[in-house]
């Protein structure tokens, strides 16, 4: 059984902040048992040079592999390139998310629910459940 995690690292988003990217950058991925495992492999190997990562959702990606995930989402989501930014040690599966999009993610959703609040603050755990229903798509 396969898993769809989503983590982030807040020195990581410091960083991206500081250099002009966002401070809205995820890590998506595909572990093979579990997100907490799969995290706990970031921080053991400082994935991005980071050992800061930390779990904010998962869920069961069935027979998907990483490969198929992170291009599902690259549809949808703009995939930062390891390669013009160093200090990321070419780590795949990096996204940079416009908290806009995902506001209109959640308005369009609760509107099709007829759910009267229409009204969003977007957080860190509604960014990964909208990572992970995108690249389950």
């Amino acid at each position: 059984m396969a898993v769809l995690y989503v983590a982030r690292s807040k020195g990581l988003s410091e960083w991206t902040d500081d250099v002009g990217l966002t401070k809205h950058v995820f890590k998506v991925g595909v572990g093979p048992a579990s997100g907490e495992g799969a995290v706990k492999a970031l921080n053991d190997r400082r994935a991005a040079g980071r050992d800061d990562w930390t779990l904010l959702q998962e869920k069961d990606a069935g027979d998907m592999t990483e490969e198929q995930a992170l291009a599902r989402l690259a549809v949808r989501e703009k995939a930062v390139d390891p390669k013009h930014y160093p200090p990321l040690k070419d780590e795949p599966g990096m996204f940079k998310i416009k908290p806009s999009s995902v506001e209109n993610h959640i308005i369009v959703k609760r509107a099709l629910a007829n759910e009267e609040s229409l009204t969003v603050k977007v957080t860190n755990a509604e960014i990964a459940a909208y990572l992970i229903d995108s690249a389950l798509r």
